[in-house]
């Protein structure tokens, strides 16, 4: 019997889970599948540009691993443009990670299965302010002080337009 499969750790669900081409009728389009967890692969390395070692260890899973799901993920996106395909963002083994409190961190830590952030797991159930510090833009490299409560990934750089990463 095979070992069971490691779930994958993901930062945040997509925004948007469907693209499809402008012009093309939905009961005419083929769908291609991404999982959430490919999906996460490609934000880390291609939207914000992490070295595979390190988005693998972000994600909870070997190297190797990492590049399959990048490498099937960017597959399946090639496929859908080449092909005049819809792309729907769903399913995939992984697990949700929570916002760190105050005295968590370290291995295993900061994860909870199944939860979608942005639902309230700060003190009391409330939304956590969250550290200081500064939001950088992984392109132009403007550095901006970080809002409280409002996480760097959903802001924009305000001299390129670009989505904001940690400092």
């Amino acid at each position: 019997m095979p070992r069971p499969r490691r779930l994958r750790r993901v930062k945040c669900m997509p925004d948007v889970n469907y693209f499809k081409p402008a012009g093309i009728g939905m009961k005419d389009l083929e769908e291609t599948i991404l999982t959430i967890d490919e999906y996460e692969a490609v934000r880390l390395k291609d939207f914000e540009g992490i070295e595979q070692t390190k988005a693998a260890k972000k994600m909870q899973i070997s190297q190797p691993t990492f590049n399959r799901l990048l490498t099937s993920a960017r597959k399946k996106i090639s496929d859908a443009i080449v092909n005049g395909k819809a792309i729907k963002i769903e399913g995939g083994d992984f697990k949700m990670a929570k916002p760190l409190g105050r005295g968590q961190g370290g291995p295993g830590k900061g994860l909870r299965r199944g939860t979608i952030q942005g639902k309230g797991h700060g003190r009391m159930g409330g939304i956590s302010a969250g550290p200081e510090g500064y939001c950088i833009c992984p392109k132009c490299r403007t550095k901006v002080k970080k809002q409280r409560a409002k996480p760097c990934t959903e802001r924009q750089c305000p001299e390129c337009g670009a989505m904001m990463t940690r400092d």
